[in-house]
């Protein structure tokens, strides 16, 4: 077994995420939820699920609402599991499996014959993703030391980055140009892609389960284990009336989390069906959100050195609602929409990366300072997200489903920033540690 610290094993750690990054790019943002769109689509604008009509766009949001609701409510047992058991890594392949093999599966949809083909495992791959990260991130301490977390953290997302942009591009050239590889079927290159999202997942994720430590510090279950971070949770719930500038940030950090969450989930479906936007400038502005957002991240961190986490959370946020207004204005009839799109999306990769570094940063600066339980309370602070994009997907679906209008969900959206905007000028920089 290999020695905390060793470079070695953070390496095969921080390479999970260039094996299960390609989930979130390829399948959460960029091809699945336009191939849906484009499967599902008919005059009427219907499909038929568990013998009920929707709007097609409408239940592809609460399949997403229903998928956070679940890792919402299984991440507190997970989080109990991986504090309290040696077994980890046993978990975190069954997570890693029920992902890779569910994304695979979409392979299968083929349309709205198979509706339900798309709708059950699109469910169960973002129960995998979400479920494995909560073991993977519990690993963190016992492969670095302190000192090393910060840069180590930062790798793996260097080495997510690298990959899913890679496999996407590979995945666009086949959507772009199928006869570069004898492709006459047009939906079988987007299924192609789900099948190698789930072939890189899995397979690259063999290198760090090899490498990763099974139970290092030979822990035994204690007794009512799995119900432990449930009460851990409650516990924090309880206390935060005895720290209401940590409340107010959590409030402020739950209604802009509804707006960025759901923006990052289904603007390629507002982008191609609201606005018709082809799919390839579909894709280039995700590639280009992703360039723009490490700049942004970086810059937005310097910035908030000078000025303080709060007032750059404020700008972050007017810059979103402004984006988010900016959509709902955005006219498919408009000759220069498809450029107009590009510099909305520009915009937003500018506060993406900034808004959610700055986030988990003004949240441990704002943690009270004798607590040394800082693992639950970052537990009710990813619970409080998952639960965001719960209300901020379902709200998208059924404002579509009254007004058959994604403009006035885009717009509902935009008023989410706006209520965050207010609620943190009850936080005074005098609030933060020193």
């Amino acid at each position: 077994m290999l020695e905390k610290g060793n470079k070695k094993l953070i390496n095969s750690w921080a390479f999970y995420d260039w094996a299960n990054s390609v989930y979130s790019l390829v399948i959460s943002t960029a091809v699945f939820p336009i191939y849906y769109e484009t499967v599902t689509n008919s005059d009427s604008g219907l499909v038929t699920f568990l013998g009920m009509q929707f709007n097609n766009t409408s239940l592809y949001t609460y399949a997403l609402s229903f998928s956070f609701l679940i890792v919402a409510i299984i991440s507190p047992l997970l989080s109990g599991i991986a504090d309290y058991v040696g077994n980890k890594k046993s978990y975190m392949k069954f997570f890693c499996y029920l992902g890779s093999f569910s994304v695979m599966s979409l392979f299968f949809f083929k349309g709205i014959d198979t509706l339900w083909i798309g709708i059950l495992f699109s469910i169960l791959a973002s129960i995998g993703f979400w479920g494995s990260l909560v073991f993977y991130n519990a690993y963190l301490p016992e492969i670095a030391y302190y000192d090393q977390q910060d840069e180590v953290s930062a790798r793996g997302f260097i080495y997510g980055y690298i990959g899913s942009v890679l496999l996407l591009l590979f995945n666009l050239s086949m959507v772009l140009k199928p006869e570069w590889y004898g492709i006459v079927d047009k939906t079988l290159p987007a299924r192609i892609s789900f099948l190698s999202v789930g072939i890189w997942w899995i397979g690259f994720a063999q290198y760090t389960f090899k490498y990763l430590p099974s139970n290092v510090y030979n822990k035994k279950p204690g007794k009512n284990y799995i119900f432990n971070g449930y009460l851990e949770l409650k516990k924090v719930l309880n206390e935060l009336k005895d720290h209401p500038v940590l409340f107010n940030f959590l409030v402020s950090f739950f209604l802009y989390s509804v707006g960025v969450q759901t923006i990052i989930l289904l603007s390629t479906i507002f982008g191609k069906t609201e606005i018709g936007i082809p799919t390839s400038n579909l894709i280039i502005t995700i590639i280009v959100i992703q360039l723009v957002g490490i700049v942004g991240a970086y810059l937005f961190a310097k910035l908030s050195n000078k000025i303080g986490n709060i007032t750059t959370l404020k700008i972050t946020i007017l810059i979103w609602g402004i984006a988010s207004y900016g959509a709902y204005l955005l006219d498919k009839d408009d000759p220069d929409v498809t450029f107009k799109f590009y510099l909305l999306g520009g915009l937003i990769g500018l506060v993406l990366g900034a808004i959610q570094t700055l986030s988990r940063s003004t949240y441990s600066k704002l943690l009270p300072e004798d607590t040394q339980d800082t693992t639950t309370y970052f537990s009710f602070f990813d619970v409080t997200e998952k639960l965001a994009i719960v209300w901020g997907t379902f709200i998208f679906g059924l404002v579509l489903a009254i007004t058959e209008s994604m403009k006035m969900s885009i717009l509902l959206l935009s008023l989410f920033f706006f209520a965050s905007f207010i609620v943190l000028f009850f936080i005074k920089r005098a609030s933060f540690k020193s």
